[in-house]
């Protein structure tokens, strides 16, 4: 990855750390799970607010590592107003940008999810990145808790 588009990356996980999108509780949530990871202590709660197989709302709170929050913090703003379906989409290209044998993520086409590209260059902290979508699945199948181990 050329300096520049990982000073780039690099901001866009900043600013989602420290302004993250769709932060806190959703009070009229149908659907919610938290997550933890217990190699770096790790929690966050993630909150759906489903219709029709729509994700109307997202929220999550956490207290968590920066790129946890970030992650979570794009998460969001990549799902809110989204089909399941598209879901399930974005959720597949996350897996394959945090996967270390695949190609380069790019802005034009993953949108800020291929900031978290630059996490693969730390593998201890994949499981920080994927925290937040492993919750959200959980709250999709109706369990309570994530864990990633």
């Amino acid at each position: 990855m050329s300096e520049d588009l990982n000073d780039l990356y690099q901001a866009i996980i900043l600013d989602h750390n420290k302004r993250p999108r769709h932060y806190g509780a959703l009070t009229e949530a149908t659907h919610r799970a938290e997550g933890y990871n217990p190699l770096c202590g790790d929690k966050i709660e993630v909150f759906l607010l489903l219709s029709d197989g729509q994700i109307e709302a997202i929220q999550f709170e956490c207290a968590s590592c920066a790129i946890c929050k970030a992650s979570a913090s794009i998460m969001a703003e990549a799902l809110v107003g989204q089909s399941l379906s598209v879901g399930d989409s974005i959720q597949e290209s996350v897996n394959c940008i945090l996967k270390t044998d695949t190609g380069t993520a790019t802005l034009d086409v993953q949108g800020e999810i291929a900031a978290l590209s630059g996490v693969r260059n730390f593998p201890a902290r994949i499981k920080c990145a994927t925290l937040p979508w492993h919750t959200y699945q959980a709250a999709l199948r109706g369990e309570a808790m994530a864990v990633t181990e």
